[in-house]
């Protein structure tokens, strides 16, 4: 496999890296504190962006980079006429980082497995050292920046989040950390401390169905609508990816919307289930190299089951996808304790990590969280 074939652990599908994007949509005010403060000459060195995967962390952070790597100083920005973190499409700068051969830019993430052939599940001590090597280099220019882009902070193992706690005691001149985190609050309290939080939040349903209006789904060979989705299904699908751009674009690009229809048709039933629907659901998501199949079926199934927990707290849990899945989610919250569902949401979460950790057959994962949900159900009906 040749290094431009080596898959990238941030990159969604088939779809355009983060760095390569020129739009953010959705996240002005967290846009406008990273412009006010490069502005007014004193960025702080290091940046936590935080909130939910996929609502747009990433390309901020790239538009950052570009942003600090094409003007350099705020007095060149403001005699540029600069409103925000735009960048002309045409400046070398922005050609550079889309295609990662900037000099002064660094990503730090989960890195190919040269023996497995897989990425690794973890971003590792080694990769973080980089770090201390890269700013020893010269910078193209005097005073230039260097930005280190860290996608994300989550996956680092223990040794990794120490030598990355070390890089943010001993900050360069002119080194700007932008580091993102999906879940903050795992991550070592002293690296929180030494950047600047700024919380990044979900995006309105409207703004994402915008989105998929506007993206055209990439060729990947699988069958799907020349057309793309319609406008119901955009609005399905909206409501599904919770706020999330880029597990919308993952939904629409994989079936997942189909997918999904078949997961609610089934869990609308319970207590009853189809076992022989289930058994080939889970062959097609179990499958080998079925892994996008599987992390959505996982997603979809807690998604559903976070739906009903919030109907029977008498929260709004959205517009019928599959007709009657409302009123079927308020007849099983209704049977019982609502903690019973909370604890089979953890269960379901907690079986599907440890399977991954074991390199369990997938399909048996699958076939397990059906089972609770089934166990579940049945004991709340007195079955």
């Amino acid at each position: 496999m040749s290094e431009t074939e080596i898959p990238e652990s941030d990159r969604l599908g088939h779809f355009p890296h983060p760095r390569e994007v020129s739009r953010l949509a959705g996240q002005a005010e967290a846009e406008r504190a990273l412009f006010e403060a490069f502005m007014s000459g004193r960025m702080q060195h290091a940046w936590l962006l935080t909130g939910p995967k996929g609502i747009g962390k990433a390309t901020l952070a790239y538009r950052m980079a570009r942003f600090a790597l094409h003007y350099g100083t705020a007095e060149i920005a403001r005699a540029a006429g600069a409103r925000d973190l735009s960048v002309p499409e045409n400046s070398p700068v922005f050609h550079q980082v889309a295609a990662g051969s900037h000099p002064n830019l660094l990503t730090v993430r989960r890195p190919w497995d040269d023996k497995t052939k897989k990425l690794k599940t973890v971003i590792t001590v080694d990769e973080v050292r980089r770090i201390g090597h890269f700013f020893g280099l010269t910078a193209t220019e005097r005073g230039a920046w260097r930005v280190v882009v860290i996608d994300s902070a989550d996956e680092m193992n223990v040794n990794a989040a120490n030598a990355l706690l070390k890089a943010l005691e001993e900050p360069p001149a002119n080194g700007l950390f932008l580091v993102l985190s999906h879940q903050p609050g795992r991550l070592l309290p002293t690296i929180r401390s030494r950047c600047r939080m700024l919380r990044m939040t979900p995006l309105e349903e409207s703004e994402i169905e915008d989105l998929m209006a506007e993206s055209e789904l990439p060729d990947t060979g699988k069958k799907r609508k020349s057309a793309g989705p319609t406008d119901e299904e955009r609005r399905q699908i909206a409501q599904l990816a919770e706020g999330s751009a880029g597990r919308a674009l993952s939904l629409a690009e994989g079936g997942g919307l189909d997918l999904y229809k078949d997961v609610a048709a089934l869990l609308t039933a319970l207590p009853r289930l189809d076992v022989a629907a289930v058994h080939a659901l889970a062959d097609k998501a179990g499958r080998k190299g079925a892994d996008s199949d599987y992390e959505t079926m996982i997603e979809l199934i807690t998604h559903w089951l976070q739906r009903l927990i919030r109907a029977g707290a008498g929260l709004d849990a959205g517009q019928d996808i599959v007709p009657g899945e409302g009123a079927a989610m308020a007849r099983l919250a209704a049977l019982g304790n609502l903690d019973r569902w909370v604890e089979v949401w953890e269960k379901i979460v907690q079986s599907t990590a440890r399977g991954e950790a074991l390199n369990t057959d997938r399909k048996l994962v699958i076939l397990n969280a059906f089972s609770m949900l089934e166990a579940a159900a049945s004991e709340r009906a007195g079955a």
